[in-house]
């Protein structure tokens, strides 16, 4: 299985108008991605925000789902959930798994935006069956800014349908994503 962890950051992320802010994590990306990892077998879950009543927050949800009624209520969800790891940034999630994987991992974006530099999954893919640790981001409101994303290793190719309507949300693209790495159909 390879060695991957993902990552959903809330900063620094871009709104509408392309400035740089920190955006408001949500109940559903907590839950509906911390279950594709699972699915996929990531490692970890990080979800990034260097808010503190956002942290608290995303701790709260997690807490309740792992160790709360929630636990009992849905195993399944908690086994799930149990995956996430909040942190203050991208660096800070990046160090922690190199203290528990003793190699800092190589970092990948997503970005619905075409970049001259993006590879394929197919190649990332190939990347990732060296088992090397590698950290997979994705950004929330209007995706990542652009200092985070030249900042890592390996861009990855935008999603693209049959239309030009091009604005998924992040618990969907995370899926497909995550689908196209490491299903079982690629």
């Amino acid at each position: 299985m390879p060695n991957l962890h993902v990552a959903l950051t809330h900063y620094p992320v871009i709104n509408k108008n392309g400035d740089t802010i920190a955006s408001a994590l949500t109940n559903l990306d907590l839950h509906d991605i911390s279950r594709a990892a699972m699915t996929y077998g990531a490692r970890s879950f990080y979800v990034v925000t260097p808010l503190g009543d956002q942290q608290i927050l995303a701790r709260r949800i997690v807490s309740h789902w792992t160790s709360g009624a929630g636990a009992e209520y849905n195993p399944a969800r908690r086994r799930a959930l149990e995956l996430i790891r909040v942190k203050e940034s991208i660096e800070a999630a990046a160090k922690d798994i190199e203290k528990n994987e003793g190699i800092y991992p190589k970092t990948a974006v997503t970005c619905a935006r075409h970049h001259t530099a993006s590879i394929s999954y197919e190649k990332f893919g190939h990347i990732l069956k060296n088992g090397l640790p590698c950290l997979l981001v994705f950004g929330t409101a209007w995706g990542l800014a652009q200092t985070l994303i030249s900042e890592a290793d390996y861009v990855l190719q935008p999603i693209t349908g049959t239309t030009d309507y091009n604005h998924l949300s992040v618990r969907s693209a995370a899926a497909i994503i995550l689908d196209r790495l490491l299903g079982a159909g690629r």
